[in-house]
């Protein structure tokens, strides 16, 4: 059984304002913020040059973590919203969680050059499929264990989201709901595409918790 039951289809203009918001929401591009005010660098011009977790860690762990944190944050704030606002509405709950992984990935105050959307995709579908979410942080946590490849934990562990949505029964039924996503795990995944490479050719690096000095 599904955990929200859909009260209505959403209106164009419902859509338009949840997808507005929750890209705001999501294009908050906090590693960006955080190395640049407390370490006056900008994060993308070091390591993979990316703004997410991984990289902020590169330079601090514990900005790295903050980020972390942050960024799940900003993906589950605009799930909750969407909630407040539209109770029982589990397509614009779905849309919420899609549109602020499209923020984090590409924001507008960066020349829309972003993240790779893995920790605010935690964050957005951790209400909507919680089962879910523990399940595919625990394919991530053991990927990374054994191998030592981020990249390759998170692409797997997206990989499988809509899958272990499906087989936990988590929106089953809502298949509107699973495409929703879908489309976000094709979109980190897509993201992921110089690791990959990288990963293919032998040449990605292991990730290790050491600050630069």
């Amino acid at each position: 059984m599904p955990v929200f039951a859909i009260a209505s289809t959403p209106t164009l203009s419902r859509l338009l304002f949840t997808a507005a918001y929750s890209y705001l929401l999501g294009s908050i591009p906090f590693g960006y913020i955080l190395v640049r005010v407390f370490r006056g660098q900008d994060v993308r011009e070091s390591g993979s040059g990316n703004i997410g977790a991984t990289n902020v860690a590169r330079a601090s762990p514990v900005l790295g973590v903050l980020t972390l944190l942050l960024d799940a944050l900003k993906g589950l704030a605009a799930v909750v919203i969407t909630r407040a606002i539209f109770p029982g509405q589990n397509i614009l709950a779905g849309l919420a969680a899609l549109t602020a992984i499209l923020g984090h990935m590409f924001p507008l105050w960066l020349k829309f050059r972003g993240g790779k959307g893995v920790a605010t995709g935690l964050g957005s579908f951790l209400i909507l499929a919680p089962k879910t979410i523990l399940v595919t942080v625990g394919v991530f946590l053991a990927v990374v264990a054994v191998v030592r490849y981020v990249s390759l934990g998170s692409i797997i562990a997206v990989g499988s989201l809509p899958f272990l949505a499906w087989a936990l029964h988590d929106y089953r039924s809502t298949p509107l709901l699973l495409g929703l996503m879908a489309a976000a795990a094709v979109l980190i995944i897509a993201k992921h595409h110089d690791n990959i490479r990288r990963l293919l050719a032998g040449t990605e690096n292991r990730f290790q918790w050491r600050q630069r000095r």
